[in-house]
């Protein structure tokens, strides 16, 4: 049996697998790793929640590295990868999608589970009132020159909805994630490197609560000998051949 069978075997068992995501899946979409050679933190240096907030200077910093990052992620469209696991919801195999992502690609394929770790950056939200609004509409704002966009509302500092250095992770999402991981008979990493916590110990939580672990990366993870399978290829192409063994 090769080991796209026997990752076949496993997702037809599952009824409570989660697929849990990272920057290696939206590459093959267009979208850079951004801590890749190359990607956006070798361009911006990144900003402190605290200093955005207290410092108008910053805030134009931090504006010039989000509309960056959503204008990167908005020219993409779902890939393989994304398809494929939320083909796997439809069938039942896959409860949940956990990822590390913010560019919403989960959503697009059709994923109707889908726990963003790091926010999301279609959304621009007051960090005051929490007034919220498309981020094309505030884009559209610092495209025509407003620098350090402010709430119409009450004046309070915008910012995109992904957490920045510093920021304390969603507490809604994490609670999400970490009950849909402690219930999970399968775990699927794909594309993630498994180093940036505390997301990284979703997958070793889902190890020792029973749930079997495969790893899907194009390069070998430092959770790699705790894995029931370990899988380095591209992703896009491993899913789809992992499909038609399902379909077979």
């Amino acid at each position: 049996m090769d080991v796209l069978d026997r990752f076949a075997g496993l997702v037809r068992s599952a009824r409570k697998g989660v697929a849990f995501t990272g920057a290696g899946i939206s590459t093959e979409s267009g979208i850079p790793d951004f801590r890749s050679p190359g990607g956006i933190w070798s361009q911006y240096t990144p900003v402190l929640y605290d200093d955005f907030m207290s410092s108008r200077n910053e805030r134009v910093r931090g504006w010039k590295l989000g509309a960056a990052m959503f204008r990167e992620c908005a020219r993409a469209r779902p890939n393989e990868g994304h398809k494929v696991i939320a083909e796997l919801e439809r069938r039942g195999h896959i409860a949940a999608v956990v990822t590390q992502n913010v560019d919403g690609l989960h959503h697009d394929a059709g994923s109707g589970n889908v726990i963003e770790l790091h926010g999301t950056n279609r959304i621009v939200a007051c960090q005051s009132c929490g007034k919220q609004w498309p981020t094309p509409v505030i884009v559209a704002r610092w495209e025509r020159g407003d620098e350090a966009p402010e709430c119409d509302a009450c004046g309070g500092p915008l910012k995109t909805g992904t957490v920045s250095f510093g920021q304390a992770m969603p507490e809604h999402e994490m609670r999400r994630a970490s009950a849909v991981t402690k219930e999970a008979d399968l775990y699927v990493a794909i594309g993630s490197s498994l180093v940036v916590e505390p997301a990284a110990s979703f997958p070793r939580i889902a190890k020792r609560a029973g749930a079997n672990l495969v790893i899907l990366n194009n390069s070998p993870t430092p959770l790699d000998e705790f894995a029931d399978l370990v899988v380095n290829d591209q992703i896009g192409k491993t899913m789809q051949e992992l499909l038609q063994r399902l379909d077979g």
